[in-house]
């Protein structure tokens, strides 16, 4: 077992952040809600509060489950983990006079373990609306700021530390330091959560616990199942059977060569073009969740079907990874679900059928790290991440084929454009949106009235926030070009520059 930080969840929206920090340092976490702790074991290394959209305040303010205070690890406490701390050992905590949000510069009062490596005027991020007004007793104060008396602190009998700002975030620009201070210099966490031992172990752990049994896995072309099969793969080899759903919302051209490199990696790979299926029953279809049920329902219906043919299959392969798992718990605030298509989130409560799920304990940048440990071609792994319902949720109103095809020959463009000109491998993700509107044009002396298509890029650490991407205007204007002159049926291009809040990446 792999030492371990506890990361608790008071609901902020920066905790994936957090324990995305934490692992780029080589050290394994887990993220808990506040209110549903695991039991403590002795891997534990070290725990960490995060924020809160609460205030101590309140009567219903967070309380987590265990007692900080009367532990053998260190604590470090976040925002509004640090006001928790203080509040419940004697100190005072109450509204500001205004909301400090945004940047401030630190100074260091004196010198500690936490703060070893940082410099006097350090900028960190504040995003807190309470106070720290007294102090519990026990306790030194090692930084400020301009605008508060306790920017840092720690109770000075015991290993217990806190921060009233967001160290997880790049605005503070020493925060995986002092993220690093606490997890290698306090905790003593020595970093043994890398890609090579992830692997090993997986693949060991697969092979024991499957079997000789056979696993089915419903694949998308995407880096998350492609990697999961690969660590099967690796694990039990063909008795892993790939089913891949055409469903006639992929990216031109998608089905077919994405199958042709599955085939090429040696991964026992069942394609099944579907596509006419799913349009007819999405016909007429406007509401954006209302198309992710169809399509959820008739995959399942698909997979249902050509997973009975195959014989002694015992187990459910995923490419569910932890953002999924985070997304999918609900408890009073913390990973509210946003959407309805995880995969966590579409299992049959009475499956047989037992669940193999080698990445639910990884983000996004840490699949790729993983894939490419194992090898998996850049083709799979540097791919752009791509909704699960597919083009349904970029084709804004009715999906007709006619819809279909000019929406997959826009994105084509674009998305092709992005790759000669060597900038796809620098966007989060990126696409083509056709909208329900139609605007006057000119094409040879006549008048038009066609569409409009929207393109969208986005640049992300893990898709929990984006910003749009600020492309050159020359290569939005040849793509614009391409689009008007070579796909019928459009005579308008615009860009997307909203930013990840308060727009989502996809549009539905």
């Amino acid at each position: 077992m792999h030492e371990q930080i506890l990361i608790v969840d008071f609901g902020s929206q920066f905790t994936q952040l957090i324990a995305r920090r934490i692992r780029e340092l080589n050290i394994y976490c887990e993220i808990h809600p506040f209110n549903k702790l695991p039991k403590l074991d002795k891997n534990l290394k070290g725990i960490i509060m995060s924020g809160s959209p609460a205030s101590c305040t309140q009567p219903e303010a967070p309380v987590a489950d265990l007692d900080f205070m009367q532990l053998d690890v260190p604590v470090l406490g976040l925002c509004y983990g640090a006001q928790f701390l203080a509040a419940r050992n004697g100190g005072v905590v109450e509204k500001s006079n205004h909301r400090e949000y945004g940047r401030a510069n630190l100074t260091i009062l004196q010198e500690n373990k936490l703060l070893e490596g940082i410099s006097d005027g350090s900028q960190v991020w504040m995003s807190h609306g309470d106070t720290i007004l007294t102090m519990p007793t026990n306790t030194s104060i090692l930084a400020k700021t301009d605008s508060i008396p306790v920017a840092a602190y720690k109770f000075t009998d015991r290993e217990v530390y806190a921060v009233q700002f967001h160290p997880e975030v790049s605005h503070s620009t020493d925060g995986l330091q002092l993220l690093q201070n606490f997890t290698k210099n306090i905790c003593g966490c020595t970093g043994d959560w890398t890609p090579a031992h992830f692997v090993s172990e997986s693949v060991a752990y697969y092979k024991e616990t499957i079997g000789n049994d056979k696993v089915i896995m419903g694949l998308s072309g995407g880096v998350d199942s492609s990697v999961a099969a690969y660590i099967l793969n690796e694990a039990i080899g063909s008795n892993l059977v790939g089913i891949f759903v055409n469903n006639g919302l992929l990216r031109k051209d998608e089905y077919q060569s994405v199958l042709d490199a599955y085939n090429g990696l040696g991964l026992n790979v069942i394609g099944v073009d579907a596509s006419e299926l799913f349009v007819s029953r999405l016909a007429g279809v406007k509401d954006p969740e209302t198309k992710r049920k169809i399509i959820g329902n008739t995959f399942i219906e698909v997979f249902d079907a050509e997973a009975s043919k195959i014989e002694d299959a015992k187990w459910l392969g995923q490419g569910t990874i932890y953002p999924d798992v985070i997304e999918s718990v609900s408890v009073n605030g913390p990973s509210a679900t946003i959407k309805s298509h995880h995969n966590v989130g579409g299992l049959p409560d009475d499956m047989k059928m037992k669940l193999a799920e080698p990445l639910r304990l990884l983000f996004k940048d840490e699949v790729r790290r993983i894939g490419a440990e194992l090898g998996v071609p850049k083709i799979i792994l540097e791919r752009h991440p791509f909704p699960g319902p597919g083009l349904a949720i970029r084709i804004i109103g009715d999906i007709t084929p006619t819809n279909i095809a000019i929406l997959q020959e826009a994105d084509a463009i674009f998305i092709n454009e992005m790759k000669v000109r060597g900038i796809y491998d620098d966007i989060w993700q990126a696409g083509a949106i056709f909208l329900p509107v139609q605007s006057v044009g000119v094409m040879g002396d006549e008048r038009t009235y066609e569409n409009v298509i929207a393109l969208r890029a986005v640049t992300s650490v893990d898709g929990m926030t984006a910003d749009w991407a600020d492309l050159p205007h020359s290569f939005l204007a040849a793509v614009s070009n391409k689009i008007i002159n070579q796909v019928k049926g459009i005579n308008r291009v615009v860009y997307d520059i909203s930013s990840k809040p308060p727009a989502t990446i996809e549009w539905e």
